[in-house]
């Protein structure tokens, strides 16, 4: 495939696929292989969207409460984001398929057992294995994609991945509700192992060795640990990061709690509750969306601002309605409404203005927010929950409190703007 560019006012034809595919042994992203990397980007957040809705029943089951629940998300939390970090660094030294290849094996074992576990603890440890393994496979295929893309089929390759992933969200819930009133919470686990298993022989059929072994490098986890110096040494960087971070924690404070108000709270049997997540997905997809059509033409810390402002309302009613009223189903409803979408201004955009403020470590960068968005995740859940089963006061405090940290930290990185200007001929990184 030709590609054009612009220069000087004139058409010139280049190669770089050609080049590239020569560079990576004639391997190329072919259609099979970009669905193979969605269908394990899809992986993680199906293992928590369709396990939430049954949040009441696994705590009946292993005789836990509901902080000990939300800790099964704490353990995916974090090995996903330790998957995600050393997975990377890996797979640069060894290649990407044998490595890949093996960490779909243990997703699928590690899935198996979550399906079988017989108490809270084995649970606790086969979730953390789970998403160690489900980080690892995330990471190494989108390298996949950078390895044999380049350029603007590159960006349209990674949007695509994003895009036709982001419906997990949507479905995940609705398929978990929906195997519980055909059979039980286990069910879930053991279609995440069938799945994984199905993807262990797509990739050994389909997906090619695209890091040939003159391109791998030695010391992967020692360079990574001298750029995250570099990039932690940024201000604004570190701003943008402590928002696109506590935007994760408050959807996770919402993941962790909304279950027990609006199942053991309010009544809903977990197809409706299924359905209003799914709604609130909906809305941070669609918000997401006018987010990106306002790039070029409102400020992005505006965009920010006022998700954050958003936030802060939503969680100043759930607060009110929480300790005082003991949440009207209808506060629950609008407030983790306005909550969720919310974050589709606020998330996103922060993400892209860290990785602007560190284009010389773009890809350090990517594995600092996603290592941080998924500890703040993996703390968050369980604090959420602190307060048992019948009150949301410890989430909406917590939501209160971070959006109060994030402006604090947008008010850093504005006030340590980056010394480049923006690639993108919009106001990026400017207020």
């Amino acid at each position: 495939m030709r590609t054009t560019s612009e220069r000087h006012g004139e058409t010139t034809v280049d190669e770089p696929d050609r080049l590239l595919s020569s560079a990576t042994g004639g391997a190329r992203l072919s259609k099979v292989v970009l669905a193979n990397v969605i269908l394990l980007t899809m992986i993680a957040p199906l293992a928590t969207d369709m396990y939430v809705p049954a949040f009441p029943l696994v705590g009946n089951d292993l005789g836990a409460g509901a902080t000990g629940v939300q800790l099964t998300l704490t353990t995916f939390f974090v090995g996903m984001a330790l998957g995600q970090l050393v997975g990377g660094p890996f797979s640069d030294q060894r290649g990407r398929r044998g490595p890949l290849l093996a960490s779909i094996v243990v997703l699928a074992l590690a899935s198996a057992v979550c399906a079988l576990s017989p108490t809270i603890g084995v649970m606790l440890v086969a979730r953390f294995v789970q998403g160690f393994s489900g980080g690892w496979a995330m990471v190494i295929a989108r390298a996949v994609v950078v390895d044999l893309t380049s350029g603007p089929r590159l960006v349209r390759s990674l949007n695509v991945v994003q895009g036709v992933a982001g419906i997990a969200p949507i479905v995940g819930p609705l398929v978990g509700a929906l195997l519980l009133q055909l059979s039980g919470w286990r069910v879930s686990f053991w279609l995440l192992a069938a799945w994984a298993a199905v993807m262990i022989l797509c990739v050994a059929l389909s997906v090619p060795e695209s890091l040939p072994v003159e391109r791998r490098h030695a010391g992967g986890i020692r360079r990574l640990r001298r750029s995250v110096g570099h990039v932690l040494g940024r201000p604004g960087f570190v701003g943008y990061l402590v928002v696109m971070a506590f935007s994760m924690g408050v959807t996770f404070a919402y993941v962790a709690t909304s279950a027990f108000v609006l199942q053991s709270m309010n009544g809903l049997s977990p197809m409706m509750y299924s359905v209003d997540f799914a709604l609130n997905a909906v809305g941070l997809t669609l918000v997401t969306l006018a987010a990106a059509r306002m790039a070029g033409r409102v400020p992005t810390r505006t965009v920010i601002a006022v998700g954050l402002t958003a936030t802060g309302a939503a969680g100043v009613l759930l607060l009110v309605g929480a300790a005082w009223f003991d949440m009207p189903l209808w506060v629950a409803v609008v407030g983790f409404f306005v909550l969720m979408s919310a974050q589709g201004l606020v998330g996103p955009n922060a993400g892209a203005l860290a990785s602007a403020e560190v284009p010389e470590h773009s890809g350090t960068g990517s594995a600092v927010l996603g290592f941080l968005q998924w500890c703040t995740a993996g703390v968050i859940a369980p604090l959420a929950g602190l307060g048992g089963e019948r009150t949301a006061v410890p989430m909406a405090a917590i939501v209160l409190a971070l959006v109060a940290a994030s402006f604090a930290a947008l008010a850093l990185a504005a006030h340590h703007p980056s010394s480049r200007p923006s690639t993108s001929g919009h106001p990026m990184s400017r207020s």
